[in-house]
């Protein structure tokens, strides 16, 4: 089965509202014509509304958001509903990052809820999955990414194959360092051979990759057959770099193309 690439860029806590304005049009008005694959940014939470108006009118490049309530709604002060997103024209939605596991201490069970709230607004979850160095190096890798995905798995049962996963090594998050090919595509064959135990179409699910992604490796790993796109960081801010990662990804999705053509 075919699944279709998907690039998401995520701009973090970054920009002022003038530049990320900027940002959204110019990577708009880079973006190749035609793309076999979805391209999503994630702005700052309180430039959304912005960036959705640079985007209006167009469905080249979507919407995302960097995170969403547990709750449907209510007294919650500081939280954003995933009904409230998707006014905003918002399509796509990150779940449990590792930044926030770490600093906003999400557990588990909230990334569950999470994510079932974004299915229930009628956005596309992007549930981030990932291993610390320390993990790796004990060779816990798979217990623990298996761990993470159980939560995930039993609050939405068979809704599982509706969301996408991304795997993000935390020890390559924002450190320049990337897992190599062969290593990624392990996990992620791993993650896809976990979801079919559970029952899950796990040929359908969209599992990218977020651990350092960049113009000079994203190729490479986007060649490998279970990656099925990117959850790109640092060269998301930038657009030249953003668009050859996006460009990578349609490159890998037409089988015959030239590695190094352009779309157009």
């Amino acid at each position: 089965m075919t699944r279709r690439k998907l690039v998401a860029g995520n701009w973090k806590m970054t920009g002022s509202l003038a530049a990320n304005r900027a940002l959204a049009a110019e990577v708009l008005e880079r973006l190749p014509g035609h793309l076999p694959c979805d391209v999503v940014i994630c702005p700052p939470p309180v430039h959304v509304a912005a960036v959705a108006e640079v985007l209006q009118g167009q469905a080249q490049l979507l919407l995302g958001a960097q995170d969403v309530a547990a709750e449907a709604d209510g007294a919650y002060t500081g939280d954003v509903s995933g009904a409230m997103l998707r006014e905003l024209g918002v399509r796509y939605c990150i779940v449990g990052h590792s930044e926030r596991r770490q600093h906003q201490h999400e557990s588990n069970l909230a990334v569950a809820q999470k994510t079932q709230r974004a299915l229930d607004a009628g956005l596309t979850p992007i549930v981030c999955l990932g291993e610390t160095a320390q993990q790796r190096d004990a060779g816990w890798t798979d217990w623990v990414l298996g761990h993470q995905l159980d939560a995930v798995a039993r609050a939405l049962g068979q809704r599982l194959a509706e969301v996408v996963l991304a795997y993000e090594p935390v020890w390559a998050i924002g450190t320049g360092q990337t897992a190599s090919p062969a290593q990624a595509q392990q996990v992620h064959a791993a993650l896809r051979e976990q979801m079919a135990q559970r029952g899950v179409a796990a040929e359908r699910v969209r599992i990218v990759y977020g651990g350092s992604m960049n113009p000079a490796n994203a190729a490479d790993l986007l060649a490998q057959p279970d990656i099925d796109g990117g959850l790109v960081g640092g060269a998301a801010r930038v657009a030249d770099d953003f668009v050859d990662i996006v460009e990578a990804a349609g490159r890998s999705a037409m089988p015959g193309a030239g590695a190094m053509g352009k779309l157009e």
